[in-house]
């Protein structure tokens, strides 16, 4: 696709955002580099995986990318099998740590198929990578771990630098020669150990003069007694050199056998991190994965362009190809009207790249061979053309190289000539490319290129809202209907008398300016028709949710006041019980003392009648034969009389009675009201989600990336994710914050210091990102 169409979309501005996003310089320089592609599988297979990495990052957080520098070089040192440097040991090893990460950060799933196959081909090797980093400090420190004779070495370094250091203190605190020298301190010259002797007291000191100082009062010399000390001690660091080159060697031959698949990392973490800058950058533009459509359609809702600022861009819903391939917009200078050809054509772009656009869901993308695009101002001082010439140099190119599958976008077709001849021309300029059968949209102020597509087939008029109150345009894409230049208008609200306005109204086509007022005012009544419909079905749907809350609310207050009332039977049914038992006790006793019983006898009589007058269950149509063994806890039962569902909360009591949870409600229902339904699925449900989410925080990613947040915005982001990392039991986190001014990493550090659940906290090393990445310890 030729750079110079994609730069006058300014797709070259939506890369280097991108790139951005990228942590690696090879991630980057892909994101510089993405072109947009005309193969359509091609196409929605980046567009799945740039989903995926989305969804990723929504569950995970940011994937773990290192900036491997000067990897490459490194990679063809050990290719030739020649020994690299410390520096070279860490970046390689860094590759694998990262790969390993990577592959620590993936959730293997069906989701992710596509991200799986990248993920896969990562190779990694722990042994080497623990090795290297366990025995390598920096890029200048090899540890003393590194080989046994490398830590004899230092050892006895050690052991003769303290010998030599308390006998030189024994001559600089001698009572002897304590008046000869200059300072109390031992120091190196020449890589030796020596003394600042007072230059008058030169001779009073037996040994060498490695060096003076600036005025020449301080000689620094090296005494007798110390010189084969020195001499063992610099043959010492000659064989700490010999050993730390032989260890170069070793651990370079690690390397060896495997650069090839490290080259592969490289490359795969480079893609992976270019992906993940796509799946970034479309969160932070709140973007959706568009349809591919094979019907060469456009269809973009709520589309906006994304170089403008997002809290002042208009969205605007197009569509083109359906009933229509040629859109013609028209209206004021200023008014949008390129914008919205900007906006199609870079959107267009950014989906045949595999991006993500800033639109609805349900947004529809054809994929083209290539979009040409006319569209600025084209005069060319060193060729001495005029906009008009260069315009039609332009257009008679996109002519020859555009097929059926191309997309057209023309602003101000016709322009800066002669207005007949211009329109004619315009019109026959589209008629072209409609024949042709391109999507074409144009802009024009020609009211015959207006005329035109309002009586063709196959052509469609818009405008773009003009706001007259403030002289501004609101970018509101009207489609059907032509807009006005306004000049009239904008030519009153700035001054111009009603005079010579009312003049120049004399010479307007009152046809063209009677169908313009006339297509004006239906769309204007069928935007107010269109906004009662909206607010009578907003209304419907009120008066549904109001409906529903209200049968809602009578069929819990039925069940409430149904429930009231078998209790208030329990109740009474419990006292008349309990009457009864009394009264027969009474009677029995009264037996014993063989009294007259007829009066109590009558009265118990009359408690068993008004016993078996009240119907316990009134609505009870039906009994069961459910035994206490078919009742569980946690089982769902239907309850006959209530004509509900229920959960059971505990065993059948002494009474035959099951309590039971309907609802908000808690009652006793007798176990033949009841009708076993099997296990409560609901909290199955529940106890899957707790595990799942149980599950979930044991995916807590090791370190969150807050680059480019203020303090203010980053530190409630780094508290909720320490919570999330407590919870998920890890030991270390990494809070990458870049290096930039610093402001971000004193601030995030400063709050470190008094959050208890934090131990302790350190700035990276090589290849934890140094000062950009601070690593801290959790209490536990």
């Amino acid at each position: 696709m030729d750079n110079y169409y994609l730069n006058k979309l300014e797709f070259n501005k939506i890369t280097e955002i991108l790139a951005n996003y990228a942590v690696t310089k090879a991630g980057q320089n892909l994101c510089l580099e993405l072109t947009p592609t005309s193969n359509s599988l091609e196409v929605t297979h980046n567009l799945k995986a740039t989903t995926e990495a989305k969804s990723l990052i929504e569950k995970n957080g940011s994937a773990p990318f290192y900036d491997i520098d000067e990897a490459d070089m490194f990679i063809k040192t050990i290719k030739s099998q020649k020994a690299t440097t410390l520096k070279g040991l860490l970046t390689l090893a860094t590759i694998l740590r990262n790969a390993r990460e990577l592959k620590q950060y993936f959730i293997s799933s069906e989701d992710y198929q596509i991200l799986e196959d990248y993920f896969s081909m990562l190779y990694i090797n722990k042994d080497i990578e623990n090795k290297i980093f366990i025995n390598i400090i920096d890029e200048n420190t090899i540890a003393d771990s590194a080989s046994p004779k490398l830590n004899s070495i230092r050892k006895q370094y050690k052991n003769l630098e303290q010998e030599i250091k308390k006998k030189l203190n024994n001559i600089i605190h001698s009572n002897t020669y304590s008046k000869y020298i200059q300072d109390p301190i031992v120091t190196i010259r020449n890589d030796r150990f020596v003394i600042p002797v007072k230059q008058e007291y030169q001779s009073n000191i037996k040994g060498f003069a490695h060096d003076y100082s600036a005025s020449g009062s301080t000689i620094f010399i090296e005494p007798l007694e110390v010189f084969d000390l020195n001499n063992t001690i610099n043959n010492l660091k000659i064989d700490e050199e010999i050993e730390i080159n032989r260890i170069l060697e070793e651990y370079s031959s690690m390397f060896y056998p495997i650069f090839k698949e490290l080259k592969a990392d490289i490359d795969t973490i480079a893609l992976l991190d270019f992906i993940f800058a796509k799946a970034k950058y479309a969160l932070e533009l709140k973007a959706t994965e568009p349809i591919i459509n094979d019907k060469k359609e456009i269809n973009l809702i709520k589309a906006k362009h994304p170089l403008i600022d997002k809290d002042k861009v208009i969205p605007i819903d197009i569509n083109i190809g359906q009933e229509f391939s040629c859109l013609v917009i028209t209206g004021p200078n200023t008014g949008g009207k390129t914008v919205t050809l900007k906006t199609v054509g870079l959107l267009t772009l950014m989906a045949m790249s595999g991006m993500h656009i800033p639109a609805s869901d349900n947004s529809s993308i054809y994929i083209f061979d290539n979009v040409f695009a006319d569209i600025g101002d084209e005069q060319s001082i060193q060729e001495s053309l005029s906009t008009f010439s260069s315009h039609i140099k332009n257009i008679v190119k996109i002519i020859e190289s555009s097929t059926a599958n191309s997309l057209i976008l023309l602003d101000e077709l016709g322009s800066g000539t002669d207005p007949l001849e211009g329109s004619s021309l315009a019109i026959s300029i589209l008629e072209h490319f409609y024949n042709k059968d391109n999507l074409i949209l144009a802009t024009t102020h020609y009211p015959q290129v207006k005329n035109y597509a309002l009586t063709n087939k196959g052509f469609k008029n818009a405008s773009c809202e003009f706001d007259l109150k403030t002289l501004k345009p609101t970018y509101k894409l009207l489609i059907g209907i032509p807009g006005k230049s306004m000049a009239f208008a904008i030519s009153e609200k700035l001054g111009i008398s009603k005079e010579i306005l009312n003049r120049a109204n004399d010479f307007m086509d009152e046809d063209a300016i009677s169908i313009e007022d006339l297509l004006k005012s239906i769309h204007d009544e069928k935007e107010i028709i269109d906004n009662k419909q909206i607010e009578i079905d907003k209304n419907l749907i009120q008066i549904t949710d109001l409906r529903k809350s209200l049968e809602k609310d009578n069929r819990e207050q039925e069940l409430k006041n149904k429930m009231k009332i078998e209790q208030a039977k329990i109740e009474a049914r419990d006292i008349l019980l309990e009457a009864k038992d009394n009264a027969t006790e009474i009677i029995r006793e009264m037996k014993n003392n063989s009294s007259d019983l007829t009066s109590l006898e009558n009265l118990r009589n009359k408690l068993n009648k008004s016993i078996k007058d009240i119907n316990f269950i009134e609505d009870i149509k039906e009994t069961t034969d459910t035994k206490p063994e078919d009742i569980h806890i946690d089982d769902e039962v239907y309850i006959i009389s209530l004509n509900q569902n229920g959960i059971v909360l505990s065993n059948v009591d002494r009474k035959n009675k099951v309590q039971v949870e309907i609802g908000n409600m808690k009652t006793y229902i007798d176990l033949n009201d009841i009708k076993p339904l099997g296990k409560n699925t609901t909290k199955e449900i529940n106890k899957k989600i707790n595990y799942a989410s149980t599950m979930k925080s044991k995916n807590i990613p090791t370190e969150i990336n807050i680059i480019g947040l203020t303090v203010d915005e980053a530190i409630p982001l780094v508290d909720k994710y320490i919570d999330d990392a407590m919870l998920s039991n890890l030991v270390n986190i990494r809070i990458v914050h870049g290096k930039g001014s610093g402001k971000l990493r004193q601030g995030i550090q400063t709050y470190l210091k008094s959050d208890k659940r934090i131990k302790s906290f350190r700035l990276g090393i090589f290849g934890e990102g140094d000062q950009g990445v601070t690593v801290a310890e959790l209490n536990k």
